[in-house]
């Protein structure tokens, strides 16, 4: 179990859930080929988790001076896990995980894709040793993750499977993974930020340099605030203009219910939050706003389907 916590198995699952969905929810209810088969899809997720649990665990060797400050209770490098041994475990994740890349990238005929999980796995390491002490781009390196394992899905499962004569619709796809990976980011972004912020005291006594840092909890709260307000708007023009102009009605409770007013309870919280309790409370409602929001890619696809 301790091994499962060091590379945060309930962060991974939902990463592989995501991707999942958004093959089988979405991609596969649509009239178009594929280029990966079941297998080589399994793959594709299994190398998007290993260099993320590899990230997760070299993330923890090089910041045990602030976990043990900030969650003790959730420290396992130095105590249950010897540090030799996260390193060894480090390696062997992104050694494999970049392999699986590597093969997956000569399987679609486009051998420079590899690249792509060299330099995730890079990042990740720069992340740890020194982006994540510089204000606020630690926060978007890591939104940015997560939003680019939904277009790598496009990348490699559309964009080797596209002709002149399917261009347009796979076109349209490939925006609609766009839409779900900036809505990824900016949720994530404000998840990180709402971290910084329940780890505050820990990483100002170890010379972090955060929002919450630099310009205060109060403020931070604010810049979230308007980052909500603006979200909730963005969201709400979204769904006027692609789900209820388009009539998919039951789409659009659904997002309402589950995507748009948690967000609007985060915005009511945030305003007012300020203790260490509250800011985990609203990291959680960010996650979950996170997964129903993927999730939504399938109700709207079973909307359209029953729809029609």
């Amino acid at each position: 179990m301790k091994y499962l916590q060091l590379i945060r198995y309930q962060n991974l699952l939902l990463l592989a859930f995501m991707q999942l969905i958004f093959r089988y929810g979405f991609l596969k209810f649509q009239n178009i080929p594929l280029a990966l088969n079941h297998f080589q899809y399994g793959l594709l997720v299994l190398s998007t988790v290993l260099i993320a649990a590899a990230g997760y665990i070299i993330n923890d060797i090089l910041d045990q001076d602030t976990d043990n400050e900030n969650k003790p209770h959730k420290v396992f490098i130095g105590k249950s896990i010897s540090e030799n041994m996260g390193y060894n475990l480090y390696f062997a994740l992104n050694v494999t995980g970049v392999g699986v890349g590597f093969y997956l990238s000569n399987v679609i005929q486009k051998p420079s894709f590899a690249g792509a999980f060299i330099i995730i796995a890079a990042t990740l390491y720069m992340y740890a040793t020194s982006l994540k002490q510089m204000l606020l781009i630690g926060n978007i390196i890591v939104a940015l993750l997560l939003s680019f394992s939904v277009l790598i899905i496009g990348l490699f499962d559309l964009l080797p499977a596209t002709y002149e004569g399917n261009r347009a619709e796979m076109g349209i796809l490939f925006s609609m993974l766009m839409d779900y990976a900036v809505f990824a980011f900016i949720i994530n972004l404000i998840r990180e930020i709402v971290k910084d912020m329940e780890d505050i005291d820990g990483d100002y006594n170890q010379g972090m340099s955060t929002l919450p840092i630099a310009i205060g909890v109060k403020k931070t709260s604010k810049v979230l605030l308007v980052l909500g307000i603006i979200t909730t708007l963005i969201l709400l023009w979204y769904i006027n203009s692609y789900l209820m102009s388009n009539r998919l009605y039951f789409a659009v409770i659904y997002s309402l219910l589950l995507v748009v007013a948690p967000l609007i309870l985060f915005i009511i919280k945030i305003a007012n939050a300020s203790t260490k309790k509250e800011f985990h409370w609203l990291s959680t409602i960010l996650k979950w706003i996170i997964f129903f929001g993927i999730l939504s890619v399938l109700v709207i696809t079973l909307n359209i389907k029953y729809n029609g």
